[in-house]
């Protein structure tokens, strides 16, 4: 059985019993399952990341953000970085009413030269994502969606937010991500 790549770790305090694909995140891969906490949406986006799937990673970022992604850069990212683990190192499950985040690091190797030729180094990508859980206006279902720090929007502190909560945007999402 090979493992799910969200379930493989370099760090010593990984899971001690590793998941399958098939019974981790394919079922979220395939649109069978959404994902019930921040937490299990970020394991599923590294999985999509380990296995290029940067459909994934645009239907999971915030609607209002998608149309702004660069798929051709996440797909290429994706690509040209040889991932080795992933680490939750926090899952704040309730930031107010619809946020959460979670705090992972996401290593991949680095080849380094040493001085008997070149060997590959594990880094890591630290970071703090936040991720906002939004109601569908047609049937009140509610799905969790990454909120992306990185893409530029022209949105004013106090227009109505971009998560579709009517509160206005400073008092929401705009209180995790700069404007």
């Amino acid at each position: 059985m090979t493992p799910c790549p969200c379930q493989v770790s370099p760090t010593p305090n990984s899971l001690s019993q590793a998941i399958a694909y098939s019974d981790c995140c394919q079922p979220y891969h395939k649109g069978l399952k959404k994902a019930e906490t921040a937490e299990r949406l970020m394991r599923t986006r590294y999985s999509a990341f380990v296995l290029i799937k940067p459909d994934y990673i645009v239907t999971t970022t915030l609607p209002a953000q998608q149309s702004l992604l660069d798929v051709a850069a996440i797909e290429d990212w994706a690509t040209e970085t040889d991932w080795a683990g992933l680490e939750i190192v926090e899952h704040t499950p309730k930031l107010g009413k619809r946020h959460a985040q979670v705090e992972f690091k996401a290593y991949f190797k680095s080849p380094e030269e040493i001085t008997s030729g070149l060997e590959e180094k594990i880094q890591a990508h630290h970071e703090l994502s936040t991720f906002v859980k939004v109601k569908s206006k047609a049937n009140q279902d509610a799905r969790w969606y990454f909120l992306d720090p990185t893409v530029a929007m022209t949105v004013s502190q106090k227009q109505p937010c971009i998560c579709g909560s009517r509160e206005k945007f400073k008092r929401c999402c705009g209180m995790y991500i700069e404007n």
